[in-house]
């Protein structure tokens, strides 16, 4: 009887990690290989607005690349990704430092995983008396972790003043955080911390670095389409040309 209610909780935990209904508040997708793709879910101007983030598996452990949007799912992504792959997240880097990036620094940071930002990014979390990453980075930094190698790169300007792409040169993935819009948007959506004009320069120098991409991941909303990047270059064109 005791081994049944095992298998039972088990089984829920497992129903409530993976479940990919549209009502989950963290679904997890695969991507390709070791690669993994997660949404959570903020309510923004009174709708529930949807972020993409993603995390790698490596044999020295998991790498998370953003924080959930919604605390609430700290832990619960910790505790699915260990359901699901037997291994700990060992660090978690920050592409801005708006909240539905860098917002599990210090959650993180408790928990012993090694938090990464930019300088950049540390100079805008510091003003803002905001928790910050326990290692600052240089912009343009290649890391290896296990048997993966992937790139930080800072283009410049764009959707914030800090904003980073995460290029895996062998896998072909590049992970663009907001700084790449879906090709779903109709708009640049937040530019509160932005520079538009700036973004067109950022959006091509990521173009001629990171060439051929087999998969981008956006910040919110569909990330399928490859012409995100592209799409992006033509939103912000279009506001430059009548601002």
């Amino acid at each position: 009887m005791r081994k049944l209610a095992s298998i039972i909780l088990f089984l829920t935990i497992l129903y409530n990690s993976f479940g990919q209904s549209k009502n989950s508040p963290l679904q997890i997708s695969h991507l390709t290989g070791d690669f993994y793709v997660y949404k959570t879910f903020h309510e923004y101007k009174g709708n529930l607005i949807a972020a993409n983030a993603m995390y790698l598996v490596t044999n020295k452990g998991v790498v998370l690349f953003d924080a959930p949007w919604d605390k609430t799912q700290f832990q619960p992504l910790l505790d699915s990704i260990k359901a699901r792959h037997h291994k700990e997240v060992v660090m978690h880097f920050a592409t801005h430092s708006h909240e539905d990036r860098a917002g599990g620094l210090d959650f993180y940071r408790q928990k012993g995983i090694k938090t990464y930002t930019i300088k950049l990014t540390d100079e805008i979390l510091e003003k803002n008396k905001e928790k910050r990453a326990e290692f600052v980075i240089p912009n343009d930094t290649v890391f290896k972790v296990g048997q993966y190698a992937f790139e930080v790169y800072y283009p410049g300007k764009g959707h914030a003043q800090d904003n980073i792409v995460v290029w895996f040169n062998k896998e072909k993935v590049l992970y663009g955080g907001c700084f790449i819009k879906s090709t779903e948007a109709t708009d640049l959506g937040y530019l509160g911390d932005a520079d538009v004009k700036e973004w067109e320069k950022s959006i091509k120098k990521v173009q001629a670095k990171f060439k051929n991409p087999k998969y981008i991941i956006t910040g919110h909303d569909d990330w399928k389409d490859l012409n995100s990047l592209n799409h992006t270059l033509k939103l912000v064109q279009k506001y430059n040309a009548v601002h």
